[in-house]
C-alpha cells in the first residue's frame, strides 16, 4: 500500500473543503482564514474585475433567506469604519455566502504586535467604538467584535470587518429567527459576554457588544503598564451584568477620550492624590514653568545678598 505525505494530504482537504463558487461570478483566490463560524476566501469578482473578501458561513439552509434579508439590512450601513457587505448568496450546497470588500492592511491584534504606543491603541479602539455606536444607532448588532475583525487599513484607517452573524434589533422577522437559534452559542469565547455564552439570543443587545469592546480593550492594554481608570474603563465593560455595563458605545467612546485628554474618567473615582497628579501630568509644561520661575527668583535673592 502506498502512503500519502501529510502534504498531499492537507493538499486534498484543502480542495475538499473549499468553497464551490462555480454558480457564481466569483472564482477563488486562495484561503484567508477560518473559525467556528465558517471560512474566509480572497476571490476574484469577474464582473467587476476586482478582489473580493467573502465569508462562507457554516449555516443550515433553514435560515438562509432570513439571515440573507439581514445581510442587506447591514449592507445599508455606510460609515467610514465599517466595511459593509457588497453581495450576498446562496452556494450550491446551501450555505449562504457574503462578499465584501477586500482590505488591505492589518488585524488590529497584529497591529498592536507592532509594538504600537498605548496613546495609538486607544485612538484607534475609539475608532473602533465610533463606528459600532453607528451601527448601534441603526438598530444592527455585530455580536462578533474580536481583534482579527477589525482592520487597520494602509492609511491607519480603521474598519471593523465581519457583519455576517450581525443581529437586527426590533424586527419581527430578525427577532423569529433568533427564537428559533436559541441556545445556540454565537461568537468568539474570548470576546462574547456571559449572555452570550449562555446561548440567550433574545436577550443580546448593544451592551453584548459593548462587553466585546471591552474585551478588545483589555487585549490592548494588555502587558502594558496603564492608570487604573484605564483598568476601571476595560472592568466596566466586561461587568457580568448588563445593567453594571456603559450603556451605549458613545458613552464607552467618550470615556476612553477623556482618559486621552487626561480628564477625570466615568468609570474611576480618583482620591485627592490622584486627581493632583492627573492635573500635573496634563499641565507638565505649565508647572514646569512656574518651578523655573521660582528657581531664578530664589538665584536672584541669594545673589542680590552677596
Amino acid at each position: 500500500m502506498k502512503w500519502l505525505s501529510d502534504d498531499k494530504l492537507n493538499h486534498l482537504r484543502s480542495v475538499v473543503s473549499d468553497p464551490d463558487f462555480s454558480a457564481t461570478k466569483y472564482t477563488f483566490v486562495k484561503e484567508l482564514g477560518r473559525g467556528g463560524m465558517g471560512v474566509v476566501c480572497l476571490a476574484e469578482d469577474r464582473e467587476l474585475d476586482r478582489l473580493v473578501a467573502i465569508k462562507v458561513l457554516n449555516t443550515p439552509e433553514d435560515f438562509g433567506d432570513r439571515m440573507i434579508r439581514e445581510a442587506q439590512i447591514i449592507a445599508r450601513l455606510e460609515h467610514p469604519g465599517i466595511v459593509p457587505i457588497h453581495d450576498v448568496g446562496k452556494l450550491p450546497d446551501g450555505r449562504i455566502f457574503y462578499a465584501m470588500k477586500y482590505v488591505r492592511g492589518n488585524r488590529l491584534d497584529e497591529y498592536a504586535a507592532q509594538g504600537a504606543s498605548l496613546r495609538d491603541r486607544l485612538r484607534k479602539f475609539q475608532a473602533v467604538c465610533d463606528a459600532v455606536a453607528f451601527a448601534h444607532a441603526h438598530g444592527v448588532i455585530h455580536r462578533d467584535l474580536k481583534p482579527q475583525n477589525i482592520m487597520i487599513g494602509s492609511f491607519g484607517e480603521v474598519l471593523v470587518l465581519d457583519w455576517g452573524v450581525a443581529k437586527i434589533r426590533d424586527d419581527p422577522r430578525s427577532s423569529a429567527f433568533h427564537q428559533t437559534m436559541e441556545g445556540t452559542v454565537i461568537g468568539t469565547q474570548r470576546y462574547m459576554s456571559p449572555e452570550q455564552a449562555r446561548g440567550e439570543i433574545d436577550q443580546l443587545d448593544e451592551r453584548s457588544d459593548i462587553y466585546a469592546l471591552g474585551a478588545v480593550l483589555y487585549f490592548l492594554l494588555n502587558d502594558l503598564k496603564v492608570s487604573k481608570a484605564a483598568q476601571a474603563i476595560s472592568a466596566k465593560a466586561t461587568a457580568t451584568t448588563k445593567e453594571s455595563r456603559y450603556t451605549t458605545a458613545s458613552e464607552l467612546s467618550a470615556d476612553i477620550g477623556r482618559l486621552l485628554d487626561a480628564e477625570p474618567v466615568s468609570a474611576y473615582r480618583e482620591n485627592a492624590f490622584e486627581r493632583t497628579s492627573r492635573w500635573v501630568g496634563k499641565n507638565r509644561f505649565l508647572v514646569l514653568l512656574v518651578l523655573a520661575y521660582l528657581l531664578m527668583r530664589i538665584f536672584l535673592i541669594f545673589t542680590s545678598r552677596s
